[in-house]
């Protein structure tokens, strides 16, 4: 009898069921309204931890699995309710790209950072938010300016100023929430685990 050969899975069964989880909770969190923080001028979003919690404690496949489907997530998001920025969010260069992207940063900043668990968790969070943030807008800004300043009824000048204003002005908060958010929730599913 001929011997088979098995090739490892991409993903666990655990990894699989971590994906199912985080991704759940971000479409719960769009739907409902609640991946949403109102601050004095604008609304930031959480939408993006699953993404960060699932790379830091399962490693960048299912950072990018729980990616993959809050990008997927977004462009059905913008079928069922489209918005001004429905055009651009469509194409998964804009929706999807930067969300895989979200994992892979949070999990290599977090495993090549040097420093405690609480430093390198709050980097990885910080900058997997911000590729978050300035992914989807950048995206904005080289493929959509044009239909954004004519969506919005404004010069192309200021246009551009808005795209770089909201990565800055939504970017910085938002960094900010994710690592606030992320570090207590890794450290206590770490601790659970009996991880370091």
């Amino acid at each position: 009898m001929k011997s088979q050969e098995y090739s490892k899975p991409l993903l666990s069964v655990r990894q699989l069921t971590v994906v199912a989880m985080l991704a759940a909770v971000s479409v719960v969190l769009g739907v409902s309204g609640y991946g949403f923080i109102p601050l004095p001028m604008i609304k930031a979003t959480v939408m993006h931890i699953p993404v960060i919690i699932g790379a830091i404690l399962e490693g960048p496949r299912v950072g990018v699995m729980v990616g993959l489907l809050f990008g997927l997530f977004s462009i059905l998001q913008n079928i069922l309710a489209p918005n001004l920025l429905s055009f651009a969010l469509l194409n998964p260069l804009v929706s999807v790209v930067p969300r895989i992207l979200i994992g892979l940063v949070a999990y290599y900043c977090y495993k090549v950072a040097i420093g405690n668990a609480v430093w390198r968790i709050g980097l990885g969070a910080v900058l997997g938010s911000l590729v978050n943030t300035v992914g989807v807008m950048g995206m904005i800004y080289l493929l959509y300016v044009a239909d954004f300043a004519a969506a919005k009824g404004i010069s192309l000048a200021a246009a551009r100023a808005a795209i770089g204003s909201v990565i800055i002005v939504n970017g910085i908060p938002e960094a900010i929430i994710s690592a606030l958010i992320t570090i207590p929730v890794i450290l206590m599913l770490k601790k659970m685990r009996g991880l370091r």
